[in-house]
């Protein structure tokens, strides 16, 4: 997975960490003694990632060899012409222990027990494809998991999207001992959905965007025919984080240096501002100072911009201590005419902004 706002080093940092945490759930499958892993789709972010990606990921996944993983195709990597999963690198490097669930229906896993796959075969079915898995199965005492991919009804904000996952099927199910848990992907946050407790969204391994609620967990899940439990673990190592601030003056950006030193794992933590208010051009070239130095310490940090909106009235102390002269001096008394122009205002203080900081640079 790719962001734009990531820095080459960064980015190789993130994408890096995203194999480790496949290694960290083999490893949290065998001390729990879990007889497998199942990933709900997307297992990569496009039918066309590097070979590198690929390799890598199946050679995370070899660690546990007494592990199995099963790998459900979704909408980023659908079984369609182009699919990952059949290409000759993946088809090449897959471990034994790794099986792609590539056709809809019960798979035997374990004596008695089977999971119900819904893989997708194209990025925009037409049809609720894990009600069409999961129609017509006897409750016969066989353990079954539902395994699909997608929104489920009760959370999508498009109800004419024909690929929803209609939740009163999959309870119905439940509730006939048809199936025994239904596992989902598709969902960044860990999400349990329904009123049954045994439909569930584990999210993402690792955090991929700012909206997410709760991402970066695994579900440990151990199933009966007559319970269920289900622990969240955190696998996750980066963190994406949101703030807004307004400021006024220098207590102010003492509180966005503050918010910033106390993140404790910077070079895995992105970081959106939001900053609105009004400062003088002093505080303003200190926030700066402040802003580029954990720039450099954390993997990200971004200005949200349509949520920004600072604006530099500069006041006489500003300019009292460079000592400016001739071209300078001049060019200091245009632009503080210029800035209270409506029309050209912005464009004046941006200067005025520059100057001051060029103006303290020691000689």
């Amino acid at each position: 997975m790719t962001r734009h706002f990531l820095s080459p080093e960064a980015q190789a940092r993130f994408t890096a960490a995203r194999i480790d945490a496949v290694r960290t759930i083999g490893a949290l499958a065998v001390a729990e003694h879990c007889s497998f892993v199942i990933v709900c789709g997307d297992v990569f972010e496009s039918n066309h990632v590097e070979r590198q990606v690929v390799v890598r990921a199946l050679d995370a996944m070899s660690a546990a060899p007494n592990v199995t993983f099963y790998l459900l195709p979704g909408n980023h990597d659908p079984l369609d012409a182009s699919s990952v999963f059949r290409s000759p690198t993946f088809t090449a490097h897959r471990p034994a222990n790794v099986i792609v669930l590539d056709g809809p229906g019960p798979v035997a896993v374990a004596p008695g027990v089977e999971l119900v796959a819904a893989p997708w075969f194209t990025k925009r079915p037409l049809a609720d494809l894990l009600a069409q898995a999961t129609h017509g199965l006897p409750a016969n005492g066989t353990m079954r998991v539902a395994v699909g991919h997608g929104a489920v009804d009760l959370l999508s904000p498009d109800p004419t999207n024909p690929a929803l996952v209609v939740l009163a099927d999959l309870e119905a199910s439940l509730d006939a001992g048809a199936i025994h848990y239904v596992a989902l992907g598709d969902r960044h946050s860990t999400t349990e959905v329904g009123r049954t407790g045994r439909v569930r969204y584990s999210g993402a391994p690792e955090p991929t965007d700012y909206v997410e609620v709760d991402a970066g967990n695994v579900l440990v899940v151990d199933v009966t025919a007559d319970s269920i439990s289900i622990e969240t673990r955190p696998v996750g190592t980066w963190q994406f984080l949101r703030r807004d601030f307004d400021l006024a003056g220098s207590p102010d950006c003492d509180r966005v240096e503050a918010f910033l030193d106390a993140i404790e794992d910077k070079a895995r933590t992105i970081v959106k501002l939001a900053l609105v208010g009004q400062l003088s051009l002093t505080v303003k070239a200190r926030l700066e100072e402040i802003l580029e130095h954990h720039g450099y310490l954390l993997a990200a940090l971004e200005t949200w911009e349509r949520r920004s909106e600072l604006v530099v009235l500069p006041d006489d102390d500003d300019f009292d201590t460079l000592q400016l002269s001739g071209y300078a001096s001049d060019a200091l008394d245009d632009l503080r005419r210029l800035a209270d122009d409506d029309d050209r205002a912005l464009v004046a203080r941006d200067a005025l902004g520059l100057l001051y900081r060029l103006g303290s640079v020691p000689q």
